[in-house]
């Protein structure tokens, strides 16, 4: 099945760091845009981030802004989500997703095409 699959979930404490990488099965994901997004139990799923396939341009919801960073290697064909600071309303399962452009998106889900299975994210004391 061609998907992106994301790795690096865990639990953390408050005020500590985790790394999400998203990588493409069955198929090169540096030619797409790149989203993550989360979902926390009994809540809608929202946009965190977008990165564009050159690496140009970035995108960072008002929520994570400061403290994630989105980047991606396309010689490892890989797309990373390093995340700071992480509070416990950071928790919930992170997605990734091909997007064909970032730009203009909004967030908004129908726009993305494939999504990963998701990795869940735990920051609590």
């Amino acid at each position: 099945q061609m998907r992106p699959v994301e790795s690096g979930g865990g639990l953390v404490q408050p005020g500590e760091s985790l790394k999400l990488s998203c990588e493409g099965s069955g198929f090169n994901l540096n030619n797409y845009g790149i989203g993550w997004f989360r979902q926390a139990p009994g809540k809608e799923r929202e946009g965190v981030s977008c990165i564009s396939s050159s690496g140009g341009f970035t995108y960072y919801a008002d929520s994570v802004k400061g403290r994630f960073t989105i980047s991606r290697d396309n010689a490892k064909r890989t797309v990373s989500l390093q995340m700071n600071s992480l509070k416990p309303e950071d928790t919930a399962v992170y997605y990734c997703a091909t997007v064909q452009s970032c730009s203009g998106t909004g967030y908004r889900i129908d726009y993305y095409d494939r999504w990963g299975p998701g990795t869940q994210v735990t920051v609590s004391s």
